[in-house]
């Protein structure tokens, strides 16, 4: 089991290191920058609000379902953060680069991970064409929290597994 947990723990610093110190950061850094602030509160609450209140079926019923799956998966978030208390790649590795400006809050789960998620997965099951473009919005919003050094591939993955988990549940309530 200890040479399981080696492994993974090593394996987890090289894929952190390619993506935030190699060729992702160098031809992207600012495209990261903007795509991270899609997982952040007013890009995943506003627009699902907007839908919830404002537009047709079944879009409508996908806005609901997302702002239950926010509140659903940003809970158990809060309370993973506050047990593991994971220490963000930035402030353990020093050749790990960071943005501007960088949280300094646990970093295990992914929040912004879990929100993007919660947001796609309703909508992807209300309007099933629309994977093609939420599902890689989703995805590149977790790739960019590990390529601007604030989160793991293990917090990202977390976050993915919460907001997906909490995204089914909540349009299996409502939809």
């Amino acid at each position: 089991m200890t040479r399981l947990v080696s492994w993974m723990q090593t394996s987890e610093r090289r894929l952190f290191a390619w993506m935030n110190r190699g060729v992702l950061r160098r031809r992207a850094d600012a495209l990261f920058r903007a795509v991270t602030c899609l997982g952040a509160a007013p890009a995943t609450v506003l627009p699902a609000l907007g839908f919830a209140l404002f537009a047709p079926p079944p879009l409508s019923a996908a806005g609901k379902a997302a702002l239950i799956a926010l509140a659903a998966s940003h809970l158990p978030v809060a309370v993973l953060k506050r047990l593991c208390r994971r220490r963000r790649p930035y402030l353990v590795w020093p050749d790990a680069l960071a943005c501007r400006n960088p949280l300094r809050d646990p970093s295990f789960p992914s929040g912004h991970t879990a929100a993007a998620f919660s947001v796609a997965v309703p909508f992807a099951l209300a309007v099933p064409p629309a994977v093609v473009a939420l599902l890689p919005i989703a995805l590149a919003v977790g790739i960019s929290r590990i390529v601007l050094g604030l989160h793991y591939p293990s917090d990202v993955l977390v976050g993915a597994l919460l907001g997906t988990v909490a995204g089914i549940a909540a349009f299996g309530l409502i939809g």
